[in-house]
């Protein structure tokens, strides 16, 4: 039984869509599974079981890729092809169950609306699959004795990003009323967003994982930590689907669709917003989706650090996950 799944080029829209896939491998035991999906987002499914294929689909001028796609995938008769990037090849691919994603005007979760593209009830959450070699990593960086706070303080567009220096008071805050350490997640394009973060924390509390880690051992890391503190970001939601406490900082984002995902039978994850809606936001003068500066200035940290308290007291005696 052979599986194709295409899925996004984004980090948390194509962490978001493992919940589909799981669902399948799960129900289908054996199935042979191939994932196509951008450069950036193909190594989250490298451990994936019965794993055949990975297809990076390289964006090309005049949409290209997809017929790049096609070409690879044309010959093989195909028991089930899932498409979340809603593209026309998979119209033109041999399969006999065909789950098409379009867009929506819906306003619940996407993890809702991606259940309700294969009818799946209740809808499946978010997992990420690690090998051995992602865990051992983790062990070595951050061991289960030590009670560690995760730190994501960038994201793909400034807008999104809570300031530096509220993080900083945060963390300074944080570390007045536990023994703890603080782990600061990033990328190395991200280095010099989050660089006076890292400086601020002191040595022996610092675990400094900006850039050094593959995408599954970020994974694994956040899996090690206690409670993650972040912006809407990729890896919010990686820290959500490895079970993570986490708390999603949001502003001109819409929490209704992409909050850290939890079944609601286990709520586990909690949204901190600035005061102001999205929409609210869209009417200020000067407000665009690429406009070169933060909008997340309008919480302060002590709101933060009020729910961070909280979580942090839930997980007292649970910090080592299973």
């Amino acid at each position: 039984m052979k599986l194709l799944f295409i899925t996004s080029s984004r980090i948390g829209d194509a962490v978001i869509s493992t919940g589909l896939l799981n669902h399948m491998v799960t129900k289908h035991p054996g199935i042979d599974v191939t994932v196509a999906a951008a450069p950036l987002t193909l190594p989250l499914f490298e451990a994936v079981p019965h794993l055949n294929r990975l297809i990076p689909i390289k964006k090309r001028s005049f949409s290209r890729h997809w017929l790049t796609l096609w070409q690879q995938c044309r010959q093989e008769k195909w028991d089930i092809v899932i498409d979340i990037r809603g593209s026309l090849v998979s119209y033109f691919l041999k399969t006999p169950e065909r789950y098409v994603w379009k867009s929506s005007k819906a306003v619940d979760h996407r993890v809702d609306q991606l259940g309700r593209l294969l009818g799946v009830t209740p809808s499946p959450p978010p997992y990420l699959w690690l090998g051995l070699r992602h865990l051992q990593k983790a062990q070595s960086l951050i061991p289960d004795s030590v009670p560690v706070l995760a730190l994501s303080p960038a994201a793909n567009w400034i807008g999104k990003q809570w300031p530096a220096k509220s993080f900083s008071r945060l963390v300074e805050q944080f570390l007045k009323n536990h023994d703890a350490k603080v782990a600061v997640f990033a990328a190395p394009q991200e280095r010099t967003m989050v660089q006076a973060i890292v400086n601020g924390i002191p040595r022996d509390k610092r675990i400094d994982l900006v850039g050094r880690l593959s995408l599954l051992e970020t994974a694994a890391c956040l899996k090690q930590c206690k409670v993650f503190v972040g912006n809407d970001s990729g890896l919010m939601h990686m820290a959500a689907a490895m079970g993570t406490p986490t708390i999603g900082l949001f502003g001109p984002s819409d929490d209704r669709l992409y909050a850290p995902y939890s079944p609601p039978e286990t709520p586990i994850h909690q949204v901190v917003r600035i005061p102001e809606s999205l929409n609210e936001l869209k009417k200020i003068p000067g407000f665009a989706f690429d406009a070169p500066r933060t909008f997340m200035e309008n919480f302060k940290p002590e709101t933060v650090c009020e729910v961070l308290e909280g979580m942090w007291g839930k997980q007292k005696d649970s910090h080592k996950k299973a």
